[in-house]
């Protein structure tokens, strides 16, 4: 099993709070995540995994994971809060991810903070 850890400075697959979904368009979700993601990742990620990856930061409790598999492409996601925190008056989580894409294993490493109007925007 080979794992590639990525740190992204980007990462708005956690760019959506629930309490922003009803303020942004699923389109203009997908677009500022799929953006900020790179990788195989970011490519491998539906509008339905984005969604879950976001609602796992806004709402699971740190170090537990939310894990699923997309029923269409077989790949499957554990997106994992390993802690939280506040910095500058705003709600920040570091999180995994460990995702299976075609059979590859890979890692994402990073740290998000939830931004005035709902999104997450990865600051590490």
């Amino acid at each position: 099993m080979t794992r590639r850890f990525i740190t992204l400075p980007a990462i708005a697959l956690l760019a959506l709070s629930l309490g922003a979904c009803s303020g942004m368009s699923t389109r203009d979700t997908n677009t500022a995540t799929g953006a900020a993601i790179g990788g195989a990742v970011g490519r491998s990620m539906t509008d339905t995994d984005r969604l879950k990856a976001a609602h796992t930061l806004e709402s699971v409790r740190s170090g537990v994971p939310a894990r699923w598999v997309n029923p269409d492409t077989g790949n499957s996601y554990v997106v994992v809060p390993t802690r939280t925190f506040d910095q500058a008056g705003a709600p920040c989580r570091d999180y995994t991810i460990d995702a299976t894409i075609g059979g590859a294993k890979e890692k994402v490493v990073g740290t998000a903070c939830r931004q005035p109007d709902g999104s997450w925007r990865v600051v590490q």
